[in-house]
């Protein structure tokens, strides 16, 4: 039977809304994404020591609000950066096992990494994904009780592991972790006393949205 005009028109309209729809719902090429969350930032636990190792260090956890942006320029493949609210952490200067002083510092950890999601391009509602970069952290505002000290900026290596979790075509619960290799050269009063190995896990926890 001849297919009049309308009915061609009709089932060409609901072919796109079926296309759109998909492209809609399949999390891939193309997406800009935020995700937003709370995040810790865990230094491993034997910091090193400095002044000829004299004096132990250790650097405390401390939680802040993050997010990310990214964008994925293939349905597998994508970029993210990490920014942060400045996070802050009490140091303990230990001399003999004894608290000699407690120091503190701030610092901003940009992280930037390429990422892979082996489920991309699939109406899958659980995307886990992967990734390698670099990290680039700032301090800030350091304070101790032995005099004035400094912590040289940092550029170290960055892995991650993260999951999406997707409700609906735009929202997603999200976790994510990241190794940042850390280290910073410290110094008091203008004299090098040593290095810090800070070597952090920043695990974060929140909702994640994409455009």
């Amino acid at each position: 039977m001849r297919k009049t005009l309308p009915t061609l028109l009709a089932a060409g309209l609901a072919a796109a809304a079926f296309t759109t729809s998909t492209q809609a719902l399949a999390y891939g090429a193309g997406d800009f994404f935020t995700r937003l969350g709370v995040a810790k930032v865990a230094p491993k636990s034997d910091n090193g020591s400095v002044v000829d190792g004299a004096v132990a260090v250790d650097v405390q956890d401390d939680t802040r609000f993050a997010f990310t942006l990214g964008y994925r320029f293939h349905d597998k493949i994508g970029i993210e950066l990490l920014a942060a609210e400045q996070f802050k952490h009490d140091i303990e200067l230990s001399v003999g096992g004894d608290i000699a002083d407690v120091a503190s510092t701030k610092h901003l950890p940009p992280t930037l990494t390429v990422q892979y999601y082996p489920l991309g391009g699939t109406d899958a509602l659980v995307q886990p994904y992967v990734g390698v970069g670099v990290n680039y952290t700032t301090f800030s505002s350091e304070k101790s009780g032995l005099g004035d000290l400094s912590l040289d900026d940092s550029w170290g290596a960055a892995g991650q592991v993260g999951v999406d979790v997707l409700i609906n075509d735009n929202w997603a619960l999200n976790a994510a972790a990241w190794y940042i290799d850390l280290e910073t050269d410290a110094s008091l009063d203008g004299n090098d006393i040593g290095t810090v190995k800070i070597d952090p896990w920043v695990v974060m926890g929140g909702i994640s949205y994409r455009f």
